[in-house]
C-alpha cells in the first residue's frame, strides 16, 4: 500500500539510515499481548516519505512538518488513512510534510534509534538531500522551522526528539497522543514561552486523565493555557493560544481527518508571528 497521488504535490519515498529501524533494541522482535512482531516483517525498515507541495517556495530555507504514526501502521497507511497528503496540501502550508518509519505494522511506542542524540538531526539531513535531489529546494537551502506532529504511541518518539535537543522544534501537535512524556513536554514549554503545544484528545482514547494533569501543571506554573471544545472550536482561537487542549466527542481513530491537522496547519500562531 503506497501514499496516493495528489495534483498539487511532489510525492517520493528515500530510504535513511536514520530512522526508528533498524535498531538493536528490537533485533529480538517485540512481544505485545502474546504475539511477537518480528524484527524482519516490523523492525527492518528505513523508508521516508516526503511530500512537498509544487508550488513550494524554498530559496534559502525550508520548513518542515515531520508527522509520526501510531500503532499498527506504517507511514503509506497512515498517510492514506488519515488524508495526510490532501489535508497537508489542502493547508497550503509553505513547508515539506515527512513521514518517517517507526514501528512498521506493529503494536509499540519506541522510537528506536531517533529516540538517540543527533539521529533525528540527521534525519533532517537526509531529508534535505531527497529534497535537493529532486531540485525541490536550492542547492544552498538549509533546514527552517521543524514541527512535530503525531497520533497515539507517537508521543514518545516526539518527546525524545525534542529532549534531545538536538534541532530546534517550534510546535508539537498531538492528536489523542498525551499517554505520557509529560515532564518533557512541559520543560520544553518552559524553556521557551514561544513554543508551541497542541493537543487534541478524547474520552476514550486513554489520553484523558494526563491531559487534565498537564493542564493543571501549567496553572501551576501561571502558563497561560486554553481549552476548548472541538464542537465550539473556531480558527481564531488556534491563532491567539500557543498552548491548547482540545476536548473532542470523537473516537481515537477519528480525530484526524477529515480536516483537523489541515486546521491546525492553517491557523498557526508561531510561525506567522516571526515571518
Amino acid at each position: 500500500m503506497f501514499a496516493q497521488d495528489n495534483d498539487g504535490a511532489v510525492i517520493f519515498h528515500i530510504q535513511s539510515s536514520h530512522t526508528s529501524f533498524p535498531d538493536t533494541g528490537r533485533i529480538k522482535g517485540h512481544l505485545y499481548d502474546s504475539v511477537l512482531y518480528t524484527f524482519k516483517e516490523h523492525y527492518n525498515d528505513s523508508t521516508v516519505l516526503i511530500i512537498a507541495p509544487k508550488n513550494l517556495e524554498a530559496k534559502k530555507t525550508v520548513d518542515m512538518v515531520f508527522w509520526f504514526h501510531g500503532w499498527r501502521n506504517n507511514v503509506d497507511s497512515t498517510a492514506i488513512r488519515y488524508e495526510l497528503i490532501k489535508q497537508f496540501i489542502d493547508s497550503k502550508r509553505n513547508a515539506v510534510l515527512v513521514l518517517a518509519e517507526t514501528a512498521r505494522d506493529a503494536p509499540d511506542s519506541y522510537g528506536g534509534k531517533l529516540e538517540n542524540a543527533g539521529v533525528f538531526k540527521a534525519l533532517v539531513t537526509d531529508v534535505m538531500e531527497g529534497l535537493k535531489a529532486h531540485k525541490l529546494v536550492s542547492k544552498s537551502c538549509v533546514p527552517g522551522h521543524i514541527l512535530l506532529g503525531g497520533h497515539s504511541g507517537a508521543y514518545r518518539v516526539m518527546a525524545r526528539i525534542i529532549q534531545n535537543g538536538q534541532m530546534s522544534i517550534d510546535e508539537a501537535m498531538l492528536f489523542d497522543a498525551l499517554y505520557g512524556e509529560t515532564d518533557i513536554f512541559m520543560d520544553w514549554i518552559k524553556a521557551d514561552r514561544l513554543h508551541r503545544f497542541v493537543h487534541l484528545f478524547t474520552d476514550h482514547g486513554g489520553t484523558y486523565d494526563e491531559s487534565k494533569a498537564m493542564v493543571k501543571l501549567l496553572d501551576e506554573d501561571d502558563i497561560s493555557n486554553f481549552e476548548v471544545e472541538e464542537t465550539t472550536l473556531v480558527p481564531s482561537q488556534l491563532r491567539a493560544h500557543s498552548i491548547i487542549f482540545i476536548h473532542s466527542l470523537k473516537e481515537h481513530n477519528d480525530i484526524i481527518n477529515p480536516d483537523n491537522f489541515r486546521l491546525v496547519l492553517e491557523n498557526e500562531l508561531f510561525l506567522k508571528k516571526i515571518k
